[in-house]
């Protein structure tokens, strides 16, 4: 039988979980910020690189073709840490999905996961990854990871061709807290890039470059890659985040109706041995009286 010795010390446990709880909400809110407001940062540099884009493609809207790739890398962005729910399993499952409607590459596919949890996810859904990326720490190392990522695809492209790269990640969502999120980086979608090279340049004084032009679209490219890759790395953590203040959210209501029904059956218990401890008390006077 419980006693209520054992419902102190479960209602003293429920306090200091319920410690913890309100320490990881609070920490969640503040990543959140920090993650959204890198998101924001990066505005006017792709507002920048996309007018360099218009620049350099004014004068020639028809872009020379690129072979088909042959090979293809899925790149997955999941959580290092867990306490977010079905974060990574939510994902993989839409992995699943939309491998089934890409068009398989000759070689195939293959994969690469950043964060710890993702890695064992898409070993144990698909295949050990190539590659493996470690989550930055916070919104300053986005850019150290990234460059790292670019740098490892660039050098797939040149050991194995013309490679597809296919991003999946999720990222924030005001009603549901994230959504999931596909997009291709490379190669860069041929009808958007024409569609920037016939917009009119926005005023008077007409761009002009010293680069060869094939020089300076190469590079423009790449930065739009980077900035694309660092997008989707802070809306990934800001939405695992926001994924773990959701549970956390849930877990703390569970915590508080634990507390109470903890502290309703210890008053419970502790005014049924007081009256017992009166009826004996009572019971004991009676049989000394008679």
């Amino acid at each position: 039988m419980e006693t209520l010795q054992d419902i102190q010390h479960r209602i003293r446990g429920t306090a200091d979980l319920h410690a913890v709880v309100r320490t990881m909400k609070s920490l969640a809110a503040v990543n959140i910020r920090q993650y959204e407001k890198a998101m924001l940062s990066l505005g006017d540099y792709r507002q920048s690189v996309e007018l360099g884009l218009r620049g350099v493609l004014r004068l020639r809207p028809l872009l020379p073709r690129t072979p088909e790739p042959r090979r293809g890398v899925v790149l997955i962005l999941g959580s290092d840490q867990g306490m977010a729910g079905r974060f990574n399993e939510v994902l993989l499952d839409f992995a699943e999905e939309e491998l089934r409607d890409q068009p398989l590459p000759e070689a195939g596919w293959e994969f690469w996961a950043a964060g710890a949890k993702m890695i064992g996810g898409v070993e144990d859904r698909f295949r050990p990854p190539r590659e493996a990326f470690p989550l930055p720490a916070s919104s300053h190392q986005i850019t150290a990871t990234v460059q790292e990522v670019v740098l490892r695809f660039e050098a797939a492209c040149s050991e194995g061709g013309e490679t597809r790269l296919l991003l999946l990640h999720n990222e924030p969502s005001p009603g549901a807290g994230y959504r999931r999120r596909q997009a291709i980086l490379h190669p860069h979608d041929r009808r958007w890039l024409e569609a920037i090279g016939g917009q009119t340049w926005p005023g008077r004084a007409l761009p002009a470059h010293t680069l060869p032009a094939e020089q300076l679209l190469s590079a423009l490219l790449r930065e739009h890659l980077f900035i694309s890759l660092f997008e989707a790395f802070a809306a990934s953590l800001a939405a695992e985040n926001a994924a773990r203040l959701a549970a956390m959210q849930q877990a703390e209501k569970k915590i508080e109706e634990m507390t109470l029904d903890l502290t309703a059956r210890f008053n419970h218990l502790r005014q049924t041995q007081i009256t017992e401890e009166l009826l004996d008390v009572i019971s004991g006077f009676e049989a000394l009286s008679n």
